[in-house]
């Protein structure tokens, strides 16, 4: 080590009989194996910071990181600029004070030479979420970097475009494509493919036109990965006819399409359930000599299974195997939720079974499926063998699983065994989403354990989950239910605040609430500031007001209001006729309420119980009152 080269030289200087300086050789090397003083740091130097790193002694390294500089690390990594491996390692050994932006930038385009792209593109995206710089701030300080090496390749802006769109952040991508055009430098077509897909993922697709034309305009010759993804972009649209026709615009180019393409355009007619041009394009291809891959016959399985006929896409599945083509997981999932979806659990097992025999491992998804399809069928117990056997196999239950098991006992009323899975998934370290709470809220609310339910309403909010109209309308319902109308009220006042807009259900079950009091004028206002709001009532509105006047006896206004509701187009129903005949039998108007069941049979609405016992009872009332006149 070169310390202790310095040290046999400074031996030679000594005086033989000079105990000083047996003093000062015996510091010297017991300070070679012991951490160096606060002083003793402050005084190192690029050629112990270059001989530590030849050396890999990386424990010095970051025992003198902390008061190392980045003019310091910057001077090092000049030195270093031919071995971007050992350039690697030492930004990995320092801390993140040693690195701003100006000498991270000089890191990566050293490192950029390594044959890996991945770690220049992982270094700046630790850049970037550091937040140590703007894109603008970035941008310059590469080109400062670029111009000091004497890089002439326009990899490092690439890197950072990429960098950007791996983290989701498209415009910041864009506004370096931007910066790139100014320094007159274009990026390669695979940053622009990038940046495009990144734009179809988000939905953007306006800004992947405008970005596929600009590439034109620079003259950067498209890829055929650059077409696929601008025939999926056209897929997404909905243009499926200008997506056919750009595949032949490609092909006219000399650009052959390859099965990414077909396979895009296929999912994009199977999603719009347009099989039959789907099957024109597979034909298309195969007549090109492209053999279709298991994804082609997965987009049929997924949009056959969606339009519910199930059979031809168990027929697609068999096409499939016919050819030497395995199914995946995926596709038996589709499957398996379609069977699931029709209520055929059998068929949907089966499904399951025969992946097995294939040797294809079922998901959690596959699980997932079937446990949601045995609870919404109340099999509780099959649903907890079935997760035993998902763990048994290995497969870790994910949120989706938990949210599955939560909302299917909650649905049960099981409010217990609903909360003790929400304890589980949370000892395992499973973050809970909205869909976690809200069945949780929700059959609180229903057993009108009220004061459980606004606890537990808080505490969500203070793990920074934003209430939505699910829970507010199901805690509201709990508070009426209960007859407590002024938390009811104050949780309205409470959605206002959050931006929460209520709707018609909302509205319906205030209404309901005070008509229960007996207070139906103040739900006839609530209706009316239903309507202000831009809220339309709906049949559950008018009802609830007939019923309230109904059962008030005032049967005036409640007439009056069934003629509203036919002056708006709302055909009374089951409900509006029994309301609306039983205020008239406690009212004794028999003979009204025998005309109105009349009218109610022509109408096609068949009577129930509740319609008949209303009119024994009100004959009753009839019988006692003559019999009470008689004596």
């Amino acid at each position: 080590m070169k310390r202790f080269n310095v040290l046999n030289s400074l031996v030679f200087k000594l005086h033989k009989n000079s105990h000083e300086n047996i003093f000062s050789i015996t510091k010297l090397f017991s300070s070679a194996s012991q951490p160096l003083t606060e002083m003793e740091a402050d005084q190192v130097t690029k050629q112990q910071l270059l001989d530590s790193i030849n050396s890999s002694q990386w424990h010095f390294i970051k025992q003198v990181s902390p008061k190392l500089t980045p003019s310091l690390v910057s001077s090092t990594l000049f030195s270093l600029q031919k071995t971007p491996d050992l350039v690697l390692q030492f930004i990995a050994h320092i801390e993140s004070h040693c690195l701003d932006a100006r000498t991270r930038c000089l890191a990566i385009g050293i490192v950029s030479h390594l044959p890996s792209q991945k770690p220049a593109l992982q270094l700046f995206k630790r850049a970037i979420n550091d937040g140590l710089a703007t894109n603008i701030e970035f941008f310059d300080a590469l080109a400062i970097s670029r111009d000091e090496l004497g890089v002439k390749s326009s990899i490092v802006f690439d890197f950072l475009i990429r960098a950007y769109c791996e983290l989701r952040k498209g415009d910041d991508a864009l506004k370096c494509f931007d910066m790139m055009k100014k320094k007159g430098i274009s990026p390669k077509v695979e940053t622009c493919n990038e940046m495009l897909s990144l734009f179809l993922k988000l939905n953007r697709t306006d800004t992947a036109w405008v970005l596929y034309a600009e590439m034109f305009r620079l003259r950067i010759k498209s890829s055929v990965i650059t077409y696929n993804i601008m025939i999926n972009v056209l897929c997404k649209e909905g243009k499926l006819k200008k997506a056919k026709e750009f595949m032949g615009f490609m092909d006219s180019l000399g650009v052959k399409p390859n099965i990414a393409t077909y396979n895009t355009i296929i999912q994009g007619y199977c999603s719009r359930g347009r099989f039959e041009a789907a099957h024109g394009v597979l034909s298309t291809m195969k007549d090109r000599g492209v053999p279709p891959d298991s994804y082609t016959y997965a987009s049929f399985v997924s949009g056959l299974s969606k339009e519910a006929r199930l059979e031809e896409a168990s027929m697609m599945l068999g096409k499939m195997k016919e050819i030497g083509l395995v199914p995946d997981a995926r596709t038996y999932n589709i499957l398996i939720d379609g069977y699931c979806n029709k209520g055929d659990l059998d068929l949907a097992f089966s499904f399951r079974d025969e992946m097995v025999e294939k040797g294809i491992f079922p998901t959690a998804s596959t699980y997932n499926v079937l446990i949601h399809a045995l609870l919404m069928e109340c099999k509780m117990s099959e649903a907890d063998h079935l997760l035993k056997e998902m763990e048994e196999k290995g497969i870790a239950p994910d949120v989706i699983t938990y949210n599955i098991l939560i909302n299917g006992y909650c649905r049960g009323g099981n409010a217990k065994k609903a909360f003790d899975i929400y304890d589980e998934m949370v000892v395992k370290g499973i973050q809970p989403s909205q869909k976690t709470y809200t069945p949780l809220l929700y059959v609180l609310c229903k057993r009108n354990r009220m004061k459980g339910a606004d606890n537990f309403f808080e505490k969500i909010q203070g793990k920074g989950v934003y209430p939505d109209l699910i829970m507010f309308n199901a805690l509201i319902d709990g508070h009426c239910a209960i007859g407590n109308m002024e938390r009811a009220f104050a949780l309205l006042k409470e959605m206002d605040i959050k931006k929460v807009t209520p709707d018609e259900v909302t509205y319906n079950t205030l209404m309901q609430g005070r008509c229960r009091e007996g207070k139906v004028e103040e739900a006839r206002e609530l209706l009316e500031e239903m309507k202000n709001r831009g809220i339309k009532p709906d049949h559950i509105s008018y009802n609830t007001l007939i019923s309230g006047y109904s059962r008030r006896g005032d049967m005036k206004d409640a007439f009056n209001v069934r003629d509203e509701m036919l002056n708006i187009g709302f055909n009374p129903t089951l409900l509006t006729y029994n309301a609306l005949i039983k205020g008239l039998c406690k009212n004794q108007e028999g003979d009204l309420a025998e005309e109105l069941l009349k009218e109610m049979v022509s109408n096609g609405i068949k009577p129930d119980d509740s319609t008949y016992i209303s009119l024994i009872e009100g004959m009753q009332t009839v019988d006692n009152c003559s019999l009470s006149s008689d004596l």
